[in-house]
């Protein structure tokens, strides 16, 4: 629709220039200027037409169109005219017999909606795009087959730059230190993992990557920035979105994006029910060995998981538009949901010559309830100045997670039947202040400053029994209180075709990790300044060249740091560590974009130093299960890590029929560190981890417009193999389909989707601990599943330009710092 509007434009224009040179020339000319917005929004309006027709005749003397801010400027004689101003679906402005005799600028012309033409027809433009902008990529969600009854994790590995492996856990161009945002607001759940597999991606409007981000934002997270921006109804009048889907293995749901927008008010709302199971599978081979590397004996194991959620969604909000120059925006987040994981884990036993022994099987049945509030308010007053504006943000909410595990352990062995039971409470309140202000001011400059505060109270209560007597290693109390202040500026300014933006970030942390069970009390206070310098060069109209640095931390939490976790398995254990330090991102990041007519393209390269890195490491305990030694893998800040990379991103459409977007990243990893532990016999273990790696992965997408308008869409990804100090990961293929149709005169659409067509996604590592053990492992977490879906909507208007709620910043988030 957007396309049909600029050809009406640029027919208008023609049809104003042709008529324009009939007429008789004149030696002198005037400038005519302004620019348009919305009534209600005051946002530009990008393709809208300007004519100036004479006072006595309708004949046109001359035209124009608005650029992508709403800005025009045209040429025409002294005189009187009637200047008309239009864009579909708006009200046309005319200002009669306008007298002009120099250059003038007619200011901010305001034009209104009209609600007649607006309920005519019933037609959707869905689009999905990725935008590429040198400092980000926005990904807009749109009509995306392939998440029809996913989930967020699904939107996330469709995205450029960003990988999400089998377990869940989210990459940004192989570094695993993202920041996740929703709203431009850190989520409030307490595994962020396991909250993107329960938000609906139905309920996603777009996802923003920020690869290096300004002072302007967190400093957390030394890989980048994902922001997850969910939907709010922004179209004039009643309209909405429903949409139903079934799957196998179970995948129902029903979902609801419904608004209500007045002159005065937007009333919004997303509600979804979701009822899913996950099945997995997984196998370990283990060669335990002796210290002198011989074979001690074997274990091999399966597992077998069932994983069952029901969950419920729900964005309730009001916009309210005070003035024309001020809104306030609040909403109430609410999420549910119930589950039950089933995990069958059998252990076969052989001995040194591997000939078998005996059978374990540990049968964990876990049931697992959350529920997520939260209240979200937005002020924003624009002065007179075009982007002089001041932002204020507050947010409150409470998540708690509650589980218990049953696991009954049965060795053929022994005959012997053990009884684990454990529960693990937790609660996580968080509250967001923050402020913005922004002043443009002479040419091209403008002058930013802000404030946030980020408090967060976190307990986790973790009680495990064997047999009815309580087990003490894995029984305790975890608290972590963390108290952040920021202060921010930042000052930009152009000169010709050079943008420089300085700016500098002051983050003042208190942090409390306290184990109450163990009287083990610890408090990290620290303050950080944190500099960021983007310049940014046009070499033309259609390319550019940038340079940016920002110094960036990532700070341990959740399960990095609680030392009580689960006891699925008897041998393999994590075990979070409370002593850990924040690292530190030192990142810098070069980059060029190109744009032809059917073609973007987009790529960088990147350097980072991240000090006090955290690593896995993988270690003896003086404990053993059946002679079989219990590996303890938790986390500790290890020296150094470099690394390096490029990486391209394409957007090609090569007929209107056939889109592509394709994602190509390779990097350079060093860590240089060592480690030294006590394992079971006294005996002090020296590690070097110092190790050289390389990896990549690419994506390729590609949509098709099929004949009777079926669309297919592919998506295929490959992870690259990955070494790390103790062993490596194996490469991953992945290909998804879906097909969708439009029905009942483009009001429905229905979709079916094939998630990892060939069963083929799975984490696949080899482990080896010197003089402990040899592994090798497979873990899918899901199997191929099959979706279909139907969406109906009502209402939507004709030229469905999805304009931003005036309480949402341009960069996606109502908390963009």
């Amino acid at each position: 629709m957007k396309k049909i509007k600029k050809i009406s434009s640029y027919i208008l224009l023609l049809i104003s220039v042709i008529s324009y040179g009939q007429q008789k020339p004149e030696l002198s000319k005037i400038t005519i200027s302004g620019t348009i917005i919305e009534a209600v929004s005051k946002k530009p309006l990008e393709y809208a037409t300007i004519t100036l027709k004479n006072t006595t005749n309708p004949k046109i003397i001359s035209g124009g169109i608005t650029d992508g801010k709403g800005n025009f400027s045209i040429e025409a004689s002294p005189g009187t005219y009637n200047i008309i101003f239009e864009f579909i679906s708006f009200k046309p402005f005319e200002l009669k017999e306008k007298q002009l005799t120099a250059n003038t600028n007619l200011g901010k012309i305001s034009l209104e909606e009209d609600f007649t033409q607006l309920n005519e027809v019933v037609v959707r433009a869905e689009k999905t795009t990725v935008e590429i902008k040198l400092d980000k990529k926005v990904y807009n969600v749109g009509k995306d087959l392939m998440v029809k009854g996913g989930t967020v994790s699904d939107i996330l590995d469709n995205i450029p730059s960003v990988s999400v492996d089998v377990e869940g856990n989210v990459s940004l161009r192989g570094n695993e230190n993202v920041r996740i945002l929703i709203d431009g607001r850190p989520s409030n759940a307490i595994n962020i993992t396991e909250a993107l597999r329960l938000i609906p991606a139905d309920a996603i409007d777009k996802v923003e990557v920020i690869t290096n981000p300004s002072a302007r934002y967190d400093a957390e997270g030394g890989g980048g920035i994902l922001n997850i921006v969910l939907k709010k109804g922004k179209n004039q009048g009643l309209n909405g979105t429903i949409i139903g889907t079934a799957g196998y293995p179970e995948n129902t749901g029903l979902s609801a994006n419904i608004n209500y927008k007045s002159k005065n008010y937007n009333l919004f709302t997303t509600q979804g029910y979701n009822s899913r199971n996950s099945p997995g599978n997984a196998i370990t081979n283990s060669r335990y060995l002796n210290p002198d590397n011989t074979t001690k004996n074997y274990m091999n194991e399966e597992r077998e998981n069932d994983r069952f959620s029901n969950s419920y969604n729900s964005v309730l909000g009001i916009e309210l538009y005070l003035n024309e120059t001020t809104s306030w925006t609040n909403a109430i987040n609410y999420r549910n949901s119930n589950g039950n994981n089933r995990d069958d884990v059998n252990q076969f036993y052989y001995d040194v010559n591997n000939v078998f022994e005996y059978t374990r099987n540990r049968l964990n049945e876990e049931d697992s309830k959350s529920e997520n509030i939260e209240f979200t308010s937005n002020f924003i007053k624009d002065f007179n100045k075009d982007g002089h504006k001041l932002t204020a943000d507050f947010s409150i909410s409470d998540n708690k997670d509650n589980s218990t595990a049953l696991i009954t352990d049965t060795n053929t062995n022994t005959s012997t039947v053990v009884i684990d039971d454990s529960t693990n409470d937790q609660e996580q309140k968080r509250i967001l202040l923050q402020t913005d202000y922004v002043l443009p001011f002479g040419k091209g400059q403008q002058f930013e400053a802000g404030y946030r505060g980020n408090f967060l109270e976190s307990t986790s209560d973790y009680n495990a029994n064997r047999n009815g007597a309580p087990i003490s290693e894995f029984t305790n109390i975890l608290e972590y209180n963390e108290k952040v202040n920021a202060l921010y500026s930042q000052y930009g300014f152009k000169v010709n075709k050079t943008s420089v933006l300085f700016g500098l970030r002051f983050e003042d942390s208190n942090i409390d990790v306290n184990q109450l069970g163990t009287n083990d009390y610890n408090n990290k206070k620290y303050s950080d300044f944190f500099p960021s310098a983007f310049f940014t060069y046009e070499l033309s109209a259609e390319s550019s060249a940038s340079a940016s640095y920002s110094r960036r931390i990532q700070r341990p939490r959740g399960r990095q740091l609680n030392p009580f976790n689960s006891l699925s398995s008897n041998v393999n254990i994590f075990v979070g560590n409370p002593d850990l330090d924040p690292a530190y991102t030192d990142a810098i990041d070069f980059g060029y974009i190109k744009r032809w007519s059917k073609l973007t393209f987009n790529t960088s390269m990147y350097i980072n130093k991240t000090s006090g890195v955290f690593q896995w490491v993988r270690q003896e305990t003086d404990l053993e299960d059946n002679g079989i030694p219990i590996i303890i893998t938790t986390p500790i800040n290890l020296a150094t890590e470099y690394r390096a990379g490029f990486e391209f991103t394409l957007n090609y459409s090569p007929y209107k029929w056939w889109r592509l977007n394709g994602n190509f990243n390779f990097f350079y990893n060093e860590t240089d560190g060592d480690y030294t532990y006590t394992n079971s016999s006294g005996a002090e273990i020296y590690q070097n981890f110092d190790f050289k790696a390389t990896s990549w992965f690419a994506r390729i997408n590609s949509k098709v417009t099929l004949p009777y308008k079926i669309d297919w869409q592919t998506n295929m990804t490959y992870n690259g193999e990955q070494k790390n100090a103790q062993g490596r990961s194996l490469g991953i293929f992945g290909m998804n389909l879906a097909f969708s149709k439009d029905v009942m005169k483009d009001k429905g659409t229905i979709a079916f989707n094939i998630s990892d067509v060939f069963n083929s996604r799975k984490r696949i590592l080899e482990n080896y601990l010197d003089g402990v053990v040899d592994a090798y492992s497979e873990n899918q977490w899901r199997v191929r599943q099959f979706t279909v879906s139907f969406t109906y909507r009502f209402n939507k208007q004709k030229n469905e330009k999805e304009r931003r709620p005036k309480g949402q910043q341009e960069d996606g988030g109502d908390f963009p710092g």
